[in-house]
């Protein structure tokens, strides 16, 4: 066999068996949608996406709209994106976190379009607004938890469920997405631990340790509503006529936190994110401001923001305000 046809032969190999041809249709807008896994940011970029074109063109935006924008020339498709953003700061009065984002979905638009490779410029020059941000992380008191938390009847079914999902939403400081998406499986009484879909982890699930009193009340629950054995099947599941057996949502259990503290008398308005930041808060209370600690327990990527608990948690501003004060 000459050198030459060992050259063919192996051309021949490397060749592709399939032929993808480049789809000249492509809607950016679904391919952006369909890479991002957040229901919530999906939602946003829709809002958001629409509200630009029908300013800019007057008309809701489709397959072809968003390539004519993605195909501008640089300068051109810049002036565009200003004059958008000048009009949701001057006429439309949004606040900066707004326009950030609204900008953030255009920007994330023209990135998806330079990875289909039907766009060549970047909005990289126009920066977003500067926001100082403020959260109320302080919450309400164990003591008042104890109050809400005591207005649940536990000899009922649905008792059973709610004082599971209240106790992990105290005893883990879970986010009410992380409570709606575990699985029968995901529990381990045994071990006393749980497998949750922890924020920012995509499809990884992350082990928690779980309190014997926790373990208790979701052992209670199980067996009393004769879970089905099935691995996969929903944790916490809705008892009404109408979807019973579908897993709970977590706009039932924001209705279920609100009525119970109502119930219990207290005034702040509470959320299952409210909850979150009681624990956190009633956690570095007990612990003298550990924030090592206090991140392995609210699962927190960053130090900075258990930071902003402690600085709300100790109110440091009024303490310098006062030492000051007693000086004259």
């Amino acid at each position: 066999m000459t050198d030459s046809s060992i050259t063919v032969i192996q051309t021949a190999q490397l060749a592709p068996l399939v032929d993808f041809p480049i789809d000249q249709d492509t809607d950016v807008i679904d391919q952006l949608l369909a890479d991002t896994r957040s229901p919530n940011t999906k939602r946003a970029y829709e809002k958001d996406l629409k509200d630009f074109f029908q300013f800019t063109t007057g008309r809701l935006p489709n397959q072809h709209l968003v390539l004519e924008f993605l195909q501008l020339e640089q300068s051109h498709a810049v002036g565009v994106v200003l004059k958008y953003k000048a009009h949701l700061i001057n006429k439309k009065k949004l606040s900066e976190a707004t326009v950030n984002r609204r900008l953030s979905a255009i920007k994330s638009l023209t990135t998806m379009g330079r990875k289909l490779g039907v766009c060549f410029y970047t909005l990289e020059d126009i920066k977003g607004e500067k926001v100082e941000s403020y959260r109320d992380t302080t919450g309400i008191p164990s003591s008042e938890y104890a109050r809400v938390i005591s207005q649940i009847d536990r000899a009922t079914l649905k008792g059973k469920r709610d004082y599971a999902i209240l106790r992990l939403l105290w005893d883990n400081a879970l986010r009410r997405g992380e409570v709606c998406s575990l699985n029968v499986g995901d529990f381990d009484a045994q071990a006393k631990t749980l497998r949750i879909l922890g924020k920012g982890k995509g499809t990884q699930k992350t082990t928690i340790d779980l309190s014997f009193k926790t373990t208790e009340a979701i052992t209670d629950w199980l067996i009393a509503c004769g879970s089905s054995t099935k691995l996969k099947a929903p944790l916490f599941t809705v008892l009404a006529y109408n979807g019973n057996g579908t897993r709970l949502g977590g706009e039932a259990i924001r209705r279920l936190i609100d009525e119970l503290s109502k119930e219990a008398g207290i005034t702040k308005k509470m959320s299952p994110h409210r909850v979150r930041h009681s624990s956190i808060t009633t956690v570095l209370d007990k612990n003298n401001g550990n924030y090592r600690a206090t991140q392995r327990f609210s699962r927190h990527a960053k130090p900075d923001t258990v930071m902003k608990y402690d600085d709300n948690r100790q109110k440091l501003q009024k303490e310098m305000t006062d030492i000051l004060a007693d000086l004259i």
